[in-house]
């Protein structure tokens, strides 16, 4: 019978399997070194690419808030020269407003009340008068409430008992009066008739 001994070459084989794994493990560790090495440079490269982009946001975002500034700067003299205009264009439309107030006034006092003061601040008329009676007052209230667009909002202030002398032995007694009312101007007139027509208020007058 022959015997051989096979523990050399088992140690052989444990040492060749031992040393393979060795180097699996090595070219294991070298391939992820590398591959980590890749991805870090094609990191840094997306990284490099998406500041460079950033920068080129930022300054096209500079450009156009200077873009923007000069817009707002531009809109605010736009609305200036609109605000200048339309003061021109009320200026020019309001130069008939006196004909206005006292052709409307005309045809709105009721017979028996007269005008004793008129005063104009502003849109607001101050007037005092005198009237026949209360009545009288009532219904040119409702006259330069309702029955013209040149005026708007009458309120009356007061109302005084008076006499007034038509001859040493004629004593007529009276109601004085005060109120006062806003004159509209002629754009918002327009705006209020349905033809626009603000020249036909005028020549109805007469």
């Amino acid at each position: 019978m022959i015997l051989i001994n096979l523990l050399p070459h088992r140690e052989a084989a444990h040492k060749r399997r031992r040393e393979l794994f060795q180097a699996a493990m090595v070219a294991s560790l070298l391939a992820g070194f590398a591959a980590s090495g890749l991805i870090y440079l094609w990191l840094q490269n997306k990284i490099s690419d998406q500041q460079e982009r950033n920068g080129f946001l930022q300054s096209e975002i500079k450009v156009l808030e200077g873009q923007i500034k000069e817009i707002a700067s531009i809109e605010e003299e736009i609305a200036a020269l609109r605000a200048r205009q339309k003061a021109v264009e009320d200026l020019q439309a309001d130069r008939n407003l006196p004909v206005h107030l006292l052709n409307e006034l005309a045809r709105q006092l009721p017979e028996g009340v007269y005008v004793t003061s008129l005063k104009q601040t502003g849109q607001t008329i101050a007037m005092q008068g005198m009237a026949q009676s209360n009545e009288r007052i009532s219904e040119l209230l409702r006259n330069l409430s309702g029955n013209t667009p040149w005026f708007s909002k009458p309120e009356l202030i007061e109302i005084v008992a008076s006499n007034v002398s038509l001859s040493p032995r004629d004593q007529r007694r009276v109601a004085a009066f005060s109120l006062r009312f806003q004159l509209m101007r002629s754009s918002e007139v327009q705006k209020s008739m349905p033809d626009g027509n603000v020249a036909q208020t005028t020549s109805s007058a007469h």
